[in-house]
């Protein structure tokens, strides 16, 4: 059982906040806690560059979940009134996911947090998950789980409305482990059955290896009488490397940034992650992106995944496992060479069950370490055909690398200060989809290209010409400029989503706007029903109905906005999997702190 001491370290106090921000958002005194990552040395945690405690200067920018892990409660100042627009009846309903009184520690203790957030559907079901504050002052076996730092919530109907479920359960928190947040959710039928995943950072104290971690739910009844249950932690992927000073392994491998895509054709669930091995970014350490596949045809209530399940689970033997896949691997159009790769994003093709995988190249060190200084950013688009994802290990034709690469040059955001976002740097990570019905692999991300603000920026390529796709781009001369800002505003753009095609092979992109850079005014928009293989700007519709006020926001969690946003194309059960309703997640700050918003429309 987790000793009660190293359980409060959690919630030591750190160091005042640091003003590499000051300029833009609110400061405050201190920050109230410290992760237990970080509070227990954690080496890890000691490179992380954390911009938001005590000056602290790192080697690795990490998401918002390690920064959770490592570095705890951090405030980023006192809520202020924030103005509210008239609603416009043409503005989609707006649904707040959480409830800020499920937010209330068992000593009474408010939290301030909810963000980054990921989405998905089927029928009337809908599940939204999301980093929870909550868990920086709460301690093990708390009503509702209120421990994790991933919390969650159901809908019954449609997402007119959904139930805070807390946190994930966890049937480990009292041995020291917990869900540590940047979760992802997928959606799956079978058999008349409704499952969703849920997948998340999962850690214990650094002597243990480090996890990917899932919880597989499962929907049972109808209406208001639905209800939905989830079993404890399945292991999707744990630590590849270890540290040994003679007495075996002495810490982990730090495993970040998930994100899953389903194969609902084959029965598959992917995910991505990056693999902090080296600790070294920068200066030539190990920063895999990696890819690992869970197998949900045997129970997909408990689905099987490789590597994660070796040796049980928690994993007490002191060994580790190689990655099921390495995407980053030789073939790829960007060596790695030190400077950090992070922010992957995986997409399946349905008719063939190939995967993509899209991730950011340089990000962070761009501007930290002159090793990278020359080094152009690019956003990587790796394939994996379905014939190399034999399980239980990758083998086939690939030889343990992708097939072959693509990569896009990035004007990168990441040394900006925007207002009222609490983190430096910003992310230029890319999001992914394939459409079978135009023939298509899609990225988008924000770039500085065209505007010092950003703009929404997409390209795809052709995957009718087979594995000569890398070379076939569809926007030949410039990717398609998805925000309008005639339209969306003159000011920032940034945090874009994509996930799946509409059944029309349509892609959606949704992203945060500003009316000019001068602001923090913020609203949510999208673009709906957009031809991939065109080059024109499609039309932008707003999905927010308030507008936040980004520095009247009181947030425990940095970056407040989150490190990403999510939408979901509604899932079927048959070809061609998904259909014509599309579901935006965001955070939100309209009630003077963050939380998890969802809103539903039509897409052709």
């Amino acid at each position: 059982m987790l000793k009660t001491t190293e359980r409060y370290c959690r919630l030591m106090l750190i160091g005042a906040v640091a003003l590499l921000f000051g300029a833009f958002a609110p400061t405050a005194s201190a920050a109230p806690s410290g992760g237990h990552g970080g509070t227990n040395g954690n080496p890890f945690c000691q490179k992380v560059t954390e911009t938001n405690s005590g000056g602290q200067t790192g080697m690795i920018a990490a998401s918002q979940g390690a920064n959770m892990y490592c570095f705890g409660a951090q405030q980023n100042g006192a809520a202020k009134p924030v103005s509210t627009n008239i609603l416009a009846p043409t503005l989609p309903a707006n649904v707040d996911m959480a409830n800020t009184q499920e937010d209330v520690s068992p000593a009474g203790t408010q939290a301030y947090g909810q963000s980054e957030e990921s989405i998905a559907a089927k029928g009337l079901f809908v599940v939204g998950a999301w980093n929870d504050a909550t868990g920086f002052f709460t301690n093990c076996g708390a009503q509702e789980n209120k421990e994790e730092l991933t919390g969650w919530g159901f809908s019954h109907n449609g997402g007119a409305s959904f139930q805070d479920m807390g946190g994930l359960p966890n049937n480990l928190c009292d041995e020291g482990y917990y869900y540590d947040g940047d979760p992802s959710v997928e959606a799956y039928s079978r058999q008349g059955r409704t499952y969703f995943y849920i997948s998340s950072l999962y850690n214990g104290f650094f002597e243990t290896p480090s996890y990917i971690a899932m919880d597989a739910c499962q929907v049972t009844g109808s209406g208001n009488s639905s209800l939905i249950s989830c079993n404890n932690p399945t292991p999707v992927a744990q630590s590849s490397s270890c540290y040994d000073f003679g007495y075996g392994c002495f810490f982990y491998s730090f495993l970040d940034k998930d994100f899953l895509a389903i194969d609902q054709v084959r029965g598959r669930l992917y995910a991505t992650y990056t693999d902090f091995g080296g600790y070294n970014v920068g200066t030539g350490g190990v920063d895999d992106i990696d890819l690992a596949v869970c197998n949900l045809n045997y129970n997909p209530a408990a689905p099987t995944c490789y590597n994660g399940s070796y040796g049980g689970f928690p994993n007490t033997s002191g060994s580790v496992y190689s990655a099921y896949f390495t995407i980053n691997g030789p073939t790829s159009p960007v060596a790695y060479n030190g400077c950090e790769d992070e922010g992957a994003y995986p997409a399946v093709d349905p008719a063939t069950g190939d995967v993509y995988v899209a991730y950011e190249h340089n990000w962070a060190t761009n501007i930290f370490y002159s090793y990278c200084f020359n080094d152009p950013v690019q956003d990587v688009v790796a394939y994996i055909p379905f014939e190399c994802l034999t399980l239980p290990a990758a083998g086939g034709t690939c030889g343990g690398n992708p097939e072959n690469a693509t990569s896009v040059l990035v004007t990168s955001l990441d040394a900006a200060f925007i207002p009222g976002y609490n983190r430096f740097p910003m992310n230029d990570f890319p999001r992914i989809a394939v459409s079978d019905p135009f023939n298509t692999v899609s990225i988008v991300w924000n770039d500085a290209s065209l505007h010092p603000q950003g703009d929404i920026l997409l390209q795809s390529w052709n995957l009718a010409v087979s594995e000569a796709w890398a070379a076939n781009p569809v926007q030949v001369a410039a990717p398609m400029i998805v925000d309008r800002r005639g339209t969306s505003g003159a000011g920032w753009k940034f945090l874009p989503a994509l996930r799946n095609a509409s059944a029309t092979g349509h892609v959606n992109v949704s992203f945060y706007s500003r009316s000019s850079g001068n602001t923090a005014l913020t609203n949510t928009w999208a673009a709906v029903g957009v031809d991939p293989t065109s080059s024109a700007s499609p039309a932008n519709s707003r999905i927010s109905n308030v507008t936040s006020d980004w520095n009247a926001v009181s947030s425990d969690i940095v970056p407040n906005f989150g490190d990403y946003t999510d939408n979901y194309v509604i899932a079927t059960p048959t070809s061609p999997y998904t259909g014509l309703t599309l579901f935006v997640a965001w955070a939100d700050g309209r009630l003077g702190v963050p939380n998890p918003f969802e809103a539903h429309v039509p897409t052709p």
